[in-house]
């Protein structure tokens, strides 16, 4: 009837989620944002010219060796680019207590599942919490989360539409003019 792990076994401890399976709620809010840019200018120029105008008495006719050689080339490359990026991820999530270490931090994990419209989300959330970053109600903000793994995947509707073609698909967009 008693058992010296048991959760009333020691009623002034605090409630607050200390073991293996118990869940928490995680406020996840993210944001990340970037920007790069970068530029190249190039130009390279070659000129060689050889030819024979009269060994040995001249050419008749205008043929095929009358320049024996005129060679050129000229190249130049002149290419900018930027990319932006945006991210901003907002949810809560209940996630369980998958460890307790040796330190009494803990190691949580928890998943989301949404659906809405054909489109189905799923967003996972890993990381390490020390146990007095939980408030009361076993809630923590995901920036108190240490080594913290945040995974979105989606498939859909808007995946399909964002993907990019494989292959053929765009070595047809490269050549055809419509």
């Amino acid at each position: 009837m008693y058992r010296a792990s048991g959760r009333f076994s020691d009623l002034a401890r605090d409630l607050r989620a200390s073991q293996v399976n118990d869940l928490v709620t995680i406020v996840v809010y993210d944001k990340a944002s970037a920007l790069a840019k970068g530029g190249t200018k190039a130009e390279r120029k070659s000129s060689a010219k050889a030819s024979i105008s009269a060994m040995g008495g001249p050419l008749r006719s205008p043929g095929p060796l009358t320049s024996l050689a005129e060679l050129g080339g000229e190249s130049a490359l002149d290419g900018q680019g930027e990319t932006t990026r945006m991210n901003v991820l907002q949810t809560t999530l209940s996630a369980r207590i998958s460890h307790v270490l040796p330190n009494g931090n803990l190691i949580i994990e928890g998943t989301k599942d949404i659906t809405v419209n054909s489109e189905h989300q799923r967003v996972t959330v890993r990381g390490m919490l020390r146990w007095n970053d939980l408030s009361p109600t076993n809630r923590v903000s995901s920036d108190r989360l240490a080594e913290m793994e945040v995974r979105v995947d989606g498939k859909g509707v808007v995946n399909d539409a964002i993907r990019r073609p494989n292959f053929l698909y765009r070595l047809l967009l490269g050549i055809l003019p419509f």
